[in-house]
């Protein structure tokens, strides 16, 4: 049962444990490896399956869910630096529609050589060209959301990103960078989360002008 599972008992096993784990967690989610498979025959550069549905999958194995529960959506990140117009974008994410139109899920994808230009518009802060992919990674709301997969290649599994470590997302607890660029959306994605996992503890982000 998911309430006899400690959902911190990695947490301190060492990444190449962890990875493992996470890997075996991903490859639960049917939604995963279709959306990894049609990745890799995408073949766009620099991509990856990010954020939500890779901690999410590793959360669900550790208490004892189902692959796929409250999976809400499945962002897939590629990077091309050679064209940063939404024009170029648009067309990829056309391309991606079609490649995954069949599946009962909804994949966001996005170029990370874009994300500056549109980050600095929407939050009002100023946000510096992010170099790749894995780069990314680094800029998430908070180090336990800063993991990625790689598409598997040539019968091997699918890589893991993570350039800040996995403690994080092994330790049980989710917290904000202290600089989060938007605390209110950040506490009401908390509020829903907790609702999915309460065996976690999330940690809200301070709001301007609370006490």
């Amino acid at each position: 049962m998911a309430d006899r599972l400690d959902p911190g008992r990695l947490a301190g096993a060492g990444a190449a444990a962890q990875a493992a784990f996470l890997v075996d967690a991903a490859l639960e989610d049917p939604m995963i490896v279709a959306i990894l498979d049609r990745l890799a025959a995408l073949d766009l550069p620099d991509a990856a399956l990010m954020a939500g549905a890779v901690y999410q999958a590793a959360w669900n194995r550790l208490t004892g869910r189902p692959g796929g529960h409250g999976i809400k959506d499945y962002d897939v990140g590629y990077y091309d630096g050679s064209d940063l117009s939404e024009a170029g974008e648009d067309i990829v994410i056309r391309r991606c529609a079609e490649a995954f139109a069949d599946l009962p899920a909804e994949v966001e994808v996005r170029n990370q050589a874009r994300v500056h230009i549109w980050f600095s518009a929407k939050f009002g802060v100023e946000r510096q060209p992010l170099r790749d992919t894995e780069d990314a990674l680094r800029h998430f709301g908070s180090l336990s959301h800063g993991v990625a997969l790689r598409p598997a290649l040539c019968g091997t599994r699918p890589a893991v990103l993570a350039p800040c470590g996995l403690d994080e997302i092994f330790s049980g607890r989710i917290v904000p960078r202290p600089d989060h660029a938007d605390p209110a959306g950040w506490n009401g994605k908390m509020a829903r989360q907790k609702q999915l996992w309460p065996e976690l503890d999330f940690v809200c982000a301070p709001v301007s002008g609370e006490s």
